[in-house]
């Protein structure tokens, strides 16, 4: 038998951590593959608990599929970048075109993009604490170092301006802000935001805004866009149709640069460039994209008092409450919750060891707090999608496993 070499990994990739997809979620799947029925809480994602997409994006996409069968500018079809625009100006964001606007497949696609047209080696990007782990995944994979600002649980998750600007070095190069957040669904005040800005252009570091959650806001909660703000540095706004819209599969989101421009010339055309070699963004679903910004805003009837994503969430608040063990900064936006563990019982729980035992022994899967970049380990993240009586059976679960560990 022939002896073959090893195939050798990037050894970048030592750096780069993803375990919402990780280990826990392939032994969920040994788990179904054994015909265990699982919950799985670990990724937002709409489709897989009832929601759809609004028909009206639908039939946008199917009456332009003709239209779709070429590439298109690698920036995107014209309609879904002006439609963008039209929301940004809506929004109070003057300053964009539709030259401004990439549409990308997902975020996910824009923020790689984004990082590698500008990182060098060793370049920082201010990435909080905890975070969405494909930034600062994202920013390993091309080179640079993501150095985390804390938003702190005893502060309900929000960012201190002062600590962010005491992170800033000679290497600094951008700000990451997620608002609303993923994992805790903390939204930012105008005056927190306003600081950031502040601090971004006095240092001439580049914002960039992970948006794609801006219109899932519930009780009194406002979305502030960074963009509003930021006017002596280059602000670059992401959003997309996978959370708002319900329509994760279509793979369309979105990257909007606004700002102070003149000095980021080289930067867009390198933007551009890395664009222009993946050729082109899905077509199909860009089609949805005018439709979906220009039609009725049924996310407002979701969030809403009755609403099914407010009734889901309300659930999750409501048994956080009456948990012996739990405790929980309320969540204001996003389709997600990040309990802790209260005083008594924080110091002998173990995130990691929890998620197993709840996926192993009750078949829920959800996602331990360390992995998204934080310290501590007494926290874990939920998405609120379930139905209430879901959500209620699995908090009798998660309580169950907890009167079973060794809190004392």
């Amino acid at each position: 038998m022939t002896q073959h070499t090893p195939v050798n990994t990037n050894d970048i990739l030592t750096e780069v951590r993803y375990e919402i997809r990780g280990e826990l979620a392939h032994r969920a799947g040994e788990l179904e593959r054994m015909g265990y029925e699982i919950i799985q809480l670990n990724i937002g994602n709409p489709g897989l608990f009832g929601y759809r997409t609004p028909e009206t994006m639908r039939l946008a996409m199917i009456e332009n599929l003709a239209a779709s069968e070429a590439y298109c500018h690698q920036k995107g079809i014209f309609p879904a970048r002006e439609a963008v625009v039209m929301q940004q100006q809506d929004r109070g964001v003057m300053d964009v075109t539709a030259d401004d606007v990439f549409i990308g497949n997902g975020v996910s696609e824009l923020i790689d993009l984004a990082l590698r047209a500008m990182l060098r080696q060793g370049d920082e990007v201010l990435v909080p604490s905890p975070d969405y782990p494909l930034w600062s995944a994202a920013v390993s994979l091309n080179r640079g170092n993501p150095v985390f600002y804390d938003c702190r649980p005893e502060n309900g998750f929000q960012p201190d301006p002062d600590e962010i600007e005491s992170r800033v070095t000679p290497r600094t190069r951008a700000i990451v802000l997620i608002n609303p957040n993923n994992p805790t669904g903390a939204v930012y005040d105008k005056e927190t935001l306003a600081s950031i800005a502040r601090m971004a252009e006095k240092h001439g570091l580049v914002i960039f805004s992970d948006e794609i959650y801006d219109a899932m806001l519930y009780e009194d909660a406002v979305h502030i866009p960074m963009a509003t703000l930021v006017h002596d540095t280059l602000c670059v706004t992401f959003s997309g149709l996978s959370k708002i819209y319900r329509s994760c599969g279509y793979r369309v989101g979105w990257a909007v640069f606004s700002g102070e421009r003149d000095h980021a010339q080289d930067y867009l055309h390198a933007m551009e460039l890395l664009a222009s070699l993946r050729l082109c963004a899905n077509v199909p679903g860009q089609w949805a994209v005018q439709t979906a910004l220009g039609g009725y805003q049924s996310i407002g009837d979701l969030v809403a008092p009755g609403g099914r994503l407010y009734e889901s969430r309300q659930a999750v608040i409501d048994a956080v409450e009456r948990s012996e063990y739990l405790e929980m900064t309320r969540p204001m936006g996003a389709m997600y919750a990040f309990p802790g563990m209260r005083e008594p019982v924080r110091a002998a729980f173990d995130d990691q060891a929890f998620a197993l035992e709840l996926l192993e022994k009750k078949h829920v899967l959800v996602a331990p707090g360390s992995s998204f970049n934080v310290p501590y380990r007494h926290h874990f993240r939920m998405t609120t999608l379930p139905l209430p009586d879901v959500i209620q059976d699995v908090f009798g679960r998660i309580e169950q496993v907890l009167d079973s560990m060794d809190l004392g």
